[in-house]
């Protein structure tokens, strides 16, 4: 028994099938010279070119290398480009309701102490800046970054932005890191830090 078939199907084409059909010799000769320009390509290129082709890091800090011997002239730019600039953004406006900015913050600006203590130990929680609520978290880079890094950081984020506070010194790093040495978690937000301020 054979269904009836409509005028509607008549009219339609049959559905396509590929065939026996060899791919196109023009096909294959051009896959095979991508693929082996790519392999050129790979082979020849250079690993080392220069930091100033790139974003301005060196290749210790691509590598994650340690830093320069205590004493060297630290970018604080340069530190600011690989660990900050993801949440706080190159202009400091920090992302609307999700990170707060560092242009024109009380929190920069204000008691280095404190600013020191809150990038060692990070943040937890709602923390005002101004006059905005950021709910969100920030890591704690004193296990990251060595005083004289954690010191360059900052001092670049106080003289940017319009920002115009005191340069930040590796010794006030460092007694801020002893002073806090037996704190194990990110500071609370409003609540822990406002008192500091």
């Amino acid at each position: 028994m054979s269904l009836p078939i409509h005028p509607q199907q008549e009219r339609e084409n049959p559905e396509p099938q590929e065939g026996t059909n060899p791919m196109p010799w023009f096909v294959i000769v051009l896959t095979a010279l991508l693929m082996a320009f790519g392999v050129l390509y790979i082979a020849r290129s250079a690993i080392d070119n220069a930091p100033s082709l790139g974003d301005g890091r060196s290749s210790a800090e691509l590598q994650g290398k340690a830093p320069a011997a205590a004493g060297s002239v630290v970018d604080g730019a340069a530190v600011f480009a690989s660990r900050c600039v993801a949440c706080h953004q190159a202009s400091g406006a920090g992302l609307a309701g999700v990170f707060p900015p560092l242009a024109g913050s009380e929190w920069v600006a204000g008691k280095e102490a404190t600013l020191i203590a809150l990038v060692l130990h990070g943040v937890s929680g709602p923390l005002t800046v101004k006059g905005g609520v950021f709910n969100g978290a920030m890591p704690a880079f004193g296990a990251q970054l060595q005083d004289a890094e954690l010191a360059a950081v900052l001092t670049h984020i106080r003289s940017q932005w319009g920002n115009a506070a005191a340069p930040v010194a590796a010794d006030a790093v460092a007694a801020v890191r002893k002073d806090t040495a037996a704190r194990t978690e990110p500071f609370k937000g409003d609540v822990e830090l406002t008192p500091l301020k």
